[in-house]
Parts: structure tokens; C-alpha cells; sequence
């Protein structure tokens, strides 16, 4: 039996074709919410859908806000009332004296001695204080010796002589067996007073010592406070103590205190491994959680060059731990700028509330005694607004997504199989819909991809660094702008006459159909973060499911607006909330990687939306005027990318080194030798904007890559080259240090199985590296470092199975020796100074002195 109800079927573009569909046509009955009557009539229903769907994302946006607001409250009042347990004030002073000395690079006499020496004279005071107490203090001051491999930066060997680690034992007076660690580090990387990395996380232990040494109750297990001085050289100190220091073997677990940025919130980024305890101890303990398993994920894929002391402690510890950091500002971390005033206490406060509270929470628990017994999988875990954290099992996650999953494609079914050929048209429709949805993510990415071309043709690269907001003008709204365009063409040349409401609900079934697909195959790859897509998908779904009834009454169409607007609330609400931490966090890295991350990608959750609107054309208006005036003012170079404001710096990061370097041949004679001061740019925009203050580096100067000697014949502190392929090379006189490297070569012996052995000597100032590259036709079987067994990084430069000169250099191997002056009198040279003040206040140059020697054997 046919309707008496004349609607448009969906046909190709430019279709005219008017049909007369039976009752149960897929779009007038989709989800049991179709609309009968004269098709000409303003469909009112749509108007509430649009309300909802603007109002959740304008709820979303002041939900966010208000927590913003009420967030910097709570932490005003955690100063105005602190809780008498974790002193933030005492714990300022410990960091103002620590970044009094200025940077503390390892070897230096700030480091190894005014450093190590306060913190011993703080840590004596505690134990005095609380010798009555019921719990021990013992101190020791270790200084290891080791070596070790890891795939950090591409892969490298790690070689160490005697750095220092303070390591403070507390525990009751009777002894414990099992004990928690706790780590900072005190040491910098040079030029940087490091106050957030990782001074004030130093500070805020001290006062947590002197919080639970205090503390009347006696602890149940020990904790370990490690202070180690050689983080920043990869790691180091850390090796030392969990492989070398006899207490090691009784840590059970282990928190590390970190910085990605200056000060804020610090964010727990990984956890584990597979010891979900730990989590719960965190939900359960802190005060003010913070946490996202989406961090851990992203943090351990690579993507970010950076790595902590959690890895040591996994990897050669084997011991379960808690990462956090400080992510707020990571424009001016490892810099300057990072210095004790920008910390504020109220950060300082809420890291010290967190800290205590969690190792308070640790040591009293029985699970610290065996951890192993504990280790089953691991946790999905995430705060809602630094309000509450939700955390659950991995595998209750992968039931809970499944179901969600299941739930999802049940409720397309049923509306696929509806009799006759209604279920049918409906599958088209759906598959029509989202090819739409898909073309115009391509078309959006496509569209922002040619408008960063021009960019980068135009030489504006990074505007955005120092102007965030430009980057959404710009990018944001040519992305939304396209998106918009697709979809207003498709309803208005595809879906003509066919009812809004409809459309909207059509679109709705897409969004759950594309987030559904991402959510089953994050499952599948055993990712946690798939929990971002199945709250994406099971409110909205729970919640028109719940409203079905709600919505074929239009007198409670007032009602199920607002309840629908709140259901989508939560899920909307988190994902803001987690795109906030990506561009907090991601903005700065990109200035220090040269990368961009598209911003069209967020404005995918928000098709169903755009058909609900009567009309787009003051919308598209509206953005292309915002893109048209950004982009001119891009163009004209007013939207420059750094600043050396002192309160809101964005500077421009070079590495500049006065070096020489001497190159020997297979007799020891010198075959050449040169000086000169050698710029690494560690972003996109290599050195166009610093060539107008220092005209002779400019691109005459750009060098290339020496494919014959180790790593081109540049003095690398770190295998870094991959990162940076934009060099300059000024000639300059020779840089002279006064304790120059000594190399030789003792001993070369010719086995019987047809190896060579050869046995050098090194002498030279706290911070070498050593390349090796053996030539065509050889091999580096073996060496005295780590286990043994040669690393080599990315490119092979350590342990490549041939040179990649098919004629290749003479002899067997070519062994080069690079030297790096990173404080004292030999770090600076009159050259060196004199480029440096001519550099812009914008730029923040990583500077010293180092030589390169190269031998061949």
C-alpha cells in the first residue's frame, strides 16, 4: 500500500525525478523519527535538532571554559589554604636556590658540586629534624661508571664515568623490605637554568621527604628519593643507580617527576607496564588527577623526540612505574626562559598535594610487597576535566567496546532490514552519505595541504608558532569552510526537497558509523585510546535511543532537545578537552620539529550538524572573509613566527658551535683541516629571518652532507642529523681549547679468524662522541661498550654492512672523535661571543665550543 505522502527520493545529481514512496521509505521513517505530511510545511522538528546541535557544542565550549575558570579557583585556594602537609613555599625556596647557580650541564662545578651540595645540606637538615621520629634516614652518594645501548634518536651507545647520584633512603626505624622510588634529576642541558626541567620536581621532593619523615604514623614499606645528576646526557645517572646501587633490588615501583613544558598542570603520560595497581593508586590517591592513557599511547609510538628515566627503569629495572610532566608551555622549555619566576606556587602546590598523597598511598599498600602478583594487562584510563579520573581494565575495555560496537551496527541493521524495499534504499543512502562525508574529509585535507603550500612557497612558514590563533583563521577556516561547501552542495544538488530533519538523522548514522569503524579497529590493534571513539559513539547512540519516544512528540520536542544536548555533552566536552592537550602540547614541538598538524581534522565530528542549518551562505561568507584577511596578513609578513618578549617569549632555537675540525689519512698525516662556526636550525624556517642580522650566513655558507666521512664530518653531540638537514658552516679562526682531545691508537692485532682488533685510548673533557663507519667490504663485529654487540642508528653510521660509496674510502673503518666545550672558559671564543650578540632577541641559540678529528685505519 502506497502513502498518500509525496517526498524527494534521493538520485544522481541533477535527478528531477519525483516519486510517491511507500510507508516504509527510508527516509521518511529512519529510526522511527520520519516526518509525514505536506513536504512544503517548515519542519519544525529540525529547528529544535539545530538548536541541540548548536547548543552542545556552544555547552561544550562553556563548559570548558567554566572549568578553566573554576580550575585556577580551586588552585587559588589551595594556596590561600594549604593543607599543612606539603609545604609549596618551602618547596619555592629549594628551587630558587637550585636555578640560582644557573645551568648545570653533567661535569660542570654547578652540577657536581654547588647542586650536590645544597641538596646534601637540605637533606641533612630533615634528617637532624627527625631523628626522635619513628623512621631512618640514610644517604648515599653514588657516583657510577657504566654502558649501555638504546634506540633513542635513532640508536646509539651510551658510555659514563663517574657521575653522581644522591640517594636518600627512607624507611621505619625496624627496616623495610620492599621499597618505592622516587626520581627527579638536577642536572640541565647548557644555557638553560632548567627550572621546570627538572629543578622544581627536585624541590617538590625535598619537601615530600620532609613531609613523610615527618609524618607520625610509621611507613609500611621504604621509599627511595633519587636525585640524579646525568638525566639530560641520555639517561645516564638513572642506568647507574637501578643496574649498579645495591638498593635497586629492592624497588618495587617507581615515580618519575619530568617536564615537556614550564610550569601548569603535570599530566600522568605513561604508567605500567601491565601493572594496572598503579593506576588505581593514582585515581584513588591524588588529589588533583590529571591523566590520559591517549598521552602514554602517543608519547610511546615516537612521535615525540623525547624520552625519561621511565625507560630505564622499565627496561633494564624491569620495574613498574608513573610518568608525569609538566606540559604547560613548551615554547620555552630547555631555554633560558625557563627559570624559577614562571613556575607558579600554586603549580608547585598542586604537584607536591599529588606527589605525597600517591607515594603516601603506595608505601602503606600491600601490593607494593609483590607487584609481579599484580601484572595482568594493562589500564584504559582518563580524567574528566581534571575532575575525576575513570580507569578500568584493558580487556574490560575491549568487552566494553565490542558491545558498543555490536550495539552500533545492530541499530543500522535493524533500519537495513526493513520489508520491502525500504531497508534497502535506506544501505544506499547510508553508503551514499558517507562517501560524501569521506570526500570532503579528502577534499578538506587536500585543500589545507595546497593552502601550506602556499605558505611555504610565500616563506611564511610558521606564522602560527608565535600566533596560534592565526593557524585556526587560517587552516580552520579554509578546512571548515570546504567541508561546509561539500555538504552544502551535496544538499543542495543531491538532496533537494528531501526534509532537514531527515538528513540530519541520516548524517547522524554516519558520524556513528565512521567512529564505530575507527573504534573497531583501534580494538583490534589493542590501542586504549579506544575509548575516544566509544564515548563518541555510545552517548549520542544511549541517548537517541533513550528519546526515541521523546522525539514523536512535538510538545516535548523543548524537553528532548535539552536532554539530548546534555547527552552529547560528555563526549564532546572530553574531546575538546583532549584537542586542548594536543595543540598545549604539540604547538611548541612542532616549532622545535619543523611539522605541522593539520587543525581540519577536528571539524570531522561535526558533519551531522551542517544539515540541519536552513542556510550556509552567510556561514561560507563569514569564513572566507576570516581566511582572505588572514591570509593577506600572513602574506604581508605581519604575522611573524617568534618573540623575545620576557612575558611571552617564542624564540627561535639554533645550535651554534665554534668548532675545528682535522681530518687524517691511513699514514696519521693531517689531509685537511678547517674552522668555523657551524648553525643547525631545528625548525622549518632554517635561517631566512636571521640572515638580515648576520648577512654572512646566508645560504653560500649551506652545507651538504660528506657521505664519506662518520656523520658527514659535522661534530653531532647526538645523532641528530636525521632532524636537522639545514646547516651552515661560516669559516672562522681555529677554536682553541686548553685541554684539547687526545686520541690514539694502542694496539692492533690480526686474529686467527680473520677479524682485526683494534684498542684506542681517549682522553678529552666531560662530553665526546665517537662515530664509527666501517668501509666497503668490512663489518663492526664487536666492540667494549654495553653488552658487547655494536648499535647503530637510523641511517647505519655506527654499523653499516658497507660503505655507500660503491669505490669507497681507503682502508677498513673511519673512526672520528668529536669533543664538546659545554661550560667553563673553553666553552666561549671571541668569535663565538660576537655572533651571539649580534643574534635577534628573538632567537635562543644552544651554544660552546668542539672540535671534530677523523682517522682512517
Amino acid at each position: 500500500m502506497e502513502s498518500d505522502t509525496t517526498v524527494r527520493r534521493l538520485k544522481p545529481f541533477g535527478t528531477q525525478n519525483y516519486v510517491a514512496p511507500d510507508s516504509d521509505s527510508s527516509l521518511a521513517r529512519w529510526g522511527g523519527n520520519g516526518y509525514s505530511g505536506d513536504p512544503k510545511r517548515k519542519p519544525e522538528v529540525s529547528i529544535y535538532l539545530l538548536r541541540e546541535g548548536l547548543a552542545a557544542s556552544l555547552v561544550s565550549v562553556f563548559i570548558l571554559v567554566l572549568w578553566g575558570l573554576v580550575h585556577l579557583s580551586l588552585l587559588q585556594l589551595v594556596i590561600g589554604n594549604p593543607t599543612g602537609e606539603f609545604n609549596a613555599g618551602r618547596a619555592r625556596r629549594h628551587l630558587e636556590q637550585i636555578t640560582s647557580v644557573g645551568p648545570r650541564p653533567v661535569g660542570s662545578q654547578e652540577n657536581e658540586v654547588l647542586t650536590v651540595g645544597y641538596l646534601l645540606e637540605q637533606i641533612e637538615i630533615i634528617r637532624v629534624e627527625t631523628a626522635a621520629g619513628p623512621h631512618q634516614l640514610t644517604v648515599d652518594v653514588q657516583h657510577p661508571t657504566g654502558t649501555f645501548s638504546i634506540d633513542f634518536l635513532g640508536g646509539f651507545t651510551s658510555f659514563y664515568d663517574r657521575v653522581t647520584n644522591i640517594v636518600v633512603r627512607l624507611e621505619p626505624k625496624s627496616g623495610a623490605q620492599h621499597l618505592m622510588l622516587a626520581n627527579c634529576h638536577f642536572d640541565t642541558v647548557a644555557n638553560s637554568p632548567g627550572a621546570s626541567d627538572d629543578a622544581v620536581s627536585c624541590a617538590v621532593m625535598l619537601e615530600v621527604l620532609h613531609s613523610l619523615a615527618n609524618q607520625s604514623t610509621p611507613l609500611r614499606h621504604g621509599v627511595v628519593f633519587l636525585f640524579n645528576g646525568a638525566e639530560e646526557n641520555v639517561l645516564q645517572a638513572s642506568h647507574g643507580f637501578i643496574t649498579q646501587h645495591p638498593w635497586a633490588k629492592q624497588v618495587r615501583a617507581f615515580i618519575n617527576l619530568e617536564a615537556a613544558g614550564v610550569g601548569g598542570k603535570e599530566v600522568v603520560f605513561q604508567t605500567g607496564p601491565e601493572n594496572p595497581w598503579l593506576v588505581q593508586a593514582y585515581v584513588h590517591a591524588a588529589k588533583h588527577p590529571f591523566a590520559s592513557v591517549v598521552g602514554q599511547e602517543v608519547f610511546q609510538s615516537g612521535i615525540i623526540p623525547s624520552d625519561t628515566d621511565f625507560r630505564i627503569y622499565r627496561d633494564f629495572g624491569n620495574i613498574p612505574g608513573i610518568d608525569l610532566a609538566f606540559i604547560e608551555n613548551g615554547f620555552i622549555y630547555h631555554t633560558k626562559y625557563d627559570t624559577a619566576d614562571r613556575i607558579l606556587t600554586d603549580s608547585i602546590q598542586r604537584a607536591g598535594d599529588n606527589i605525597l598523597a600517591v607515594l603516601r598511598y603506595l608505601v602503606m599498600s600491600d601490593k607494593l610487597a609483590d607487584s609481579s602478583e599484580y601484572r595482568h594487562g594493562n589500564m584504559v584510563f582518563f580524567d574528566l576535566l581534571g575532575v575525576v579520573v575513570v580507569a578500568y581494565p584493558s580487556r574490560v575495555g575491549t568487552i566494553l567496546n565490542y558491545i558498543v560496537a555490536t550495539a552500533t551496527f545492530l541499530y543500522l541493521a535493524k533500519k537495513a532490514s526493513r520489508p520491502g524495499n525500504g531497508g534497502g534504499r535506506y544501505v544506499r543512502d547510508l553508503a551514499c552519505a558517507t562517501g560524501v562525508a569521506v570526500l570532503s574529509w579528502f577534499v578538506t585535507l587536500l585543500s589545507v595541504l595546497i593552502v601550506a603550500l602556499l605558505v611555504t612557497l610565500l616563506g611564511r612558514s610558521m606564522f602560527w608558532y608565535n600566533h596560534f590563533y592565526a593557524s585556526i583563521c587560517l587552516y580552520g577556516a579554509a578546512a571548515t569552510g570546504k567541508m561546509i561547501l561539500i555538504h552544502t552542495l551535496a544538499k543542495n544538488l543531491y538532496y533537494g526537497g528531501v526534509r532537514l530533519v531527515e538528513l540530519g538523522d541520516l548524517y547522524f548514522d554516519v558520524s556513528l558509523l565512521l567512529w564505530c569503524c575507527g573504534l573497531v579497529w583501534m580494538t583490534l590493534q589493542g590501542l586504549c585510546s579506544a575509548y575516544v571513539p566509544m564515548l563518541m559513539v555510545a552517548f549520542p547512540l544511549a541517548t537517541r535511543l533513550l528519546l526515541a519516544k521523546e522525539f514523536k512528540h512535538r510538545g516535548a520536542s523543548v524537553k528532548y532537545s535539552v536532554l539530548y544536548m546534555l547527552g552529547l555533552t560528555l563526549p564532546y566536552v572530553h574531546f575538546m578537552f583532549l584537542i586542548w592537550v594536543v595543540f598545549e602540547i604539540f604547538t611548541p614541538i612542532m616549532g622545535r620539529s619543523g611539522t605541522e598538524i593539520p587543525p581540519e581534522v577536528v571539524m570531522a565530528s561535526l558533519l551531522h550538524f551542517i544539515y540541519l542549518a536552513r542556510s550556509t551562505k552567510w556561514i561560507l561568507a563569514g569564513l572566507c572573509s576570516v581566511f582572505i584577511i588572514t591570509f593577506l596578513l600572513m602574506s604581508c609578513g605581519l604575522l611573524f613566527p617568534y618573540s623575545g618578549s620576557p612575558d611571552s617569549p617564542r624564540p627561535k632555537r639554533v645550535f651554534l658551535q665554534h668548532t675545528t675540525r682535522t681530518f687524517h689519512n691511513l699514514q696519521g698525516e693531517v689531509e685537511s683541516q678547517d674552522s668555523g662556526l657551524w648553525m643547525n636550525s631545528f625548525d622549518y624556517t632554517g635561517i631566512q629571518h636571521i640572515i638580515p642580522h648576520i648577512p654572512e650566513i646566508n645560504d653560500s655558507v649551506r652545507t651538504s652532507c660528506r657521505e664519506d666521512r662518520p656523520f658527514c664530518g659535522y661534530p653531532w653531540f647526538l645523532p641528530l642529523k636525521f632532524l636537522s638537514k639545514k646547516n651552515w658552516y661560516l669559516p672562522a679562526p681555529e677554536a682553541s681549547p686548553s685541554s684539547p682531545v687526545e686520541f690514539s691508537l694502542l694496539s692492533r692485532e690480526e686474529t686467527s679468524w680473520g677479524t682485526v682488533k683494534m684498542v684506542f685510548s681517549v682522553k678529552g673533557p666531560s662530553h665526546m662522541s665517537l662515530y664509527l663507519k666501517p668501509h666497503r667490504g668490512a663489518s663492526l663485529s664487536t666492540w667494549s661498550f654495553g653488552d658487547g654487540t655494536p648499535q647503530f642508528d637510523l641511517s647505519g653510521e655506527y654499523f653499516p654492512p658497507r660503505d655507500p660509496d660503491p669505490a669507497g674510502p681507503e682502508g677498513m673503518i673511519s673512526v672520528a672523535i668529536s669533543t664538546h666545550y659545554f661550560f667553563g672558559p673553553d666553552s666561549r671564543t671571541a668569535q663565538l661571543e660576537d655572533i651571539l650578540r649580534r643574534l635577534p632577541t628573538w632567537a635562543f641559540p644552544s651554544s660552546w665550543v668542539s672540535t671534530y678529528d677523523m682517522y682512517r685505519y
